[in-house]
């Protein structure tokens, strides 16, 4: 076992949680409130999961349940991160796009068994990289359409269409969403060694297929985070998704 599960535990994680909120309020970050209930929720999540998991990978309605509920959370997660009105719900699309493809094609070439217990942890990577790269690329297009809204109706006025003069603002910026994944599929190996990869280790397999599996997480993760970027920077170009 990685971390024996015991008061020790506990009371490091409790010490770690304090120091987050202090640093961040000694710095002035603004979040110092969040970072404490983000990590109250994680505890309280987790410890609701570790019991319930048992149970749903050992039925395929609970299963597919789960799973909604899991797509269902990352869109009200990611759309609220992006914009506080109704337009939010247009999450979906992006999420949703580059996570079902990937994994219809996992099951129907048979790399991925339907079991519970590969399905979940798989698909709970592929959504929560997908909702990463919605929120940073639907935020980072709509603030800088705020910010320089004045150059979008400069290209309206030569004669571009609505999409294309946002398209010309937005693209750059929205497509610095990508960087986290990108910079993490190069470095793996030389600076980390991330999550599946130590997973896999610690559950008996070999380094070489600890290494496959982590190879095609990352792969499979900038294949969703591409398609997530591009429909949410489209969205946003449609005006589907604002702030308005």
């Amino acid at each position: 076992m990685l971390l024996p599960v015991g008061p020790a535990l506990g009371v490091v994680l409790a010490v770690l949680l304090v120091l987050a909120v202090a640093v961040a309020a000694w710095a002035s970050l603004g979040r110092f409130r969040e970072i404490a209930v983000a990590g109250l929720r994680a505890a309280v999540q987790l410890a609701a999961v570790s019991l319930l998991i048992g149970w749903v990978v050992h039925h395929l309605g609970a299963l597919s349940a789960f799973l909604g509920l899991m797509f269902a959370v990352a869109v009200r997660t990611a759309g609220r991160r992006v914009t506080p009105n109704g337009t939010w719900w247009w999450a979906a699309l992006p999420i949703g796009a580059g996570v079902v493809p990937v994994v219809a094609m996992l099951l129907l070439t048979g790399l991925l068994p339907v079991r519970g217990i590969a399905v979940i942890p798989v698909t709970g990577i592929l959504i929560g990289g997908a909702l990463t790269a919605t929120v940073l690329g639907g935020r980072r297009a709509l603030d800088e359409l705020g910010t320089r809204r004045g150059e979008v109706e400069a290209g309206l006025a030569l004669g571009l269409t609505d999409r294309d003069a946002r398209l010309e603002i937005a693209r750059p910026v929205a497509s610095d969403a990508l960087l986290p994944g990108l910079d993490q599929t190069r470095t793996v190996g030389l600076v980390t060694l991330p999550g599946a990869f130590v997973g896999m280790l610690l559950g008996g397999a070999s380094p070489v297929e600890a290494g496959a599996v982590q190879l095609f997480v990352l792969v499979a993760l900038m294949a969703v985070q591409a398609a997530a970027v591009a429909l949410v920077l489209e969205l946003v170009a449609r005006g589907r998704m604002h702030r308005d």
